[in-house]
């Protein structure tokens, strides 16, 4: 049964983007202020270029203890690994994804367009909406 839930059903779709070019300090209140570990990082086009996650800021808090560096932007310390899903995958594929990374979300995608953010609480809830 799991295996025909998809991503699609209960994947995040009111989610967060951040810019390349997006100050570094700005980007982190934005995860803090929606209670996010990360968020799809897009170019100027709209593009998907990277994810800039709790684990990258704290590069940026080590920045700025250790070199006195307090600032730049989000290209400067985003993942640029695209560890993207496809919106047609099945829930139990998104498990074993999640199963070999820390990655704690995932962007969303059906072909090149950016539809969502599956995190590993989604896969969560859709567990127990078999219940």
């Amino acid at each position: 049964m799991l295996t025909k839930v998809k991503v699609k059903d209960f994947m995040t779709t009111k989610f967060v983007t951040l810019k390349t070019d997006m100050d570094i300090i700005e980007a982190i209140k934005q995860l803090m202020h929606h209670r996010i570990t990360g968020a799809p990082v897009t170019d100027p086009h709209g593009n998907v270029v990277g994810m800039f996650t709790e684990v990258d800021a704290m590069r940026v808090v080590l920045d700025s203890a250790y070199n006195q560096n307090f600032g730049g932007k989000v290209e400067e310390y985003m993942s640029r690994e695209i560890p993207a899903i496809d919106s047609e995958t099945s829930i139990v594929d998104a498990a074993e994804k999640f199963s070999d990374t820390t990655a704690r979300n995932f962007p969303v995608m059906a072909d090149v367009e950016l539809v969502g953010v599956i995190s590993r609480v989604d896969v969560l809830r859709a567990l127990l909406s078999l219940k």
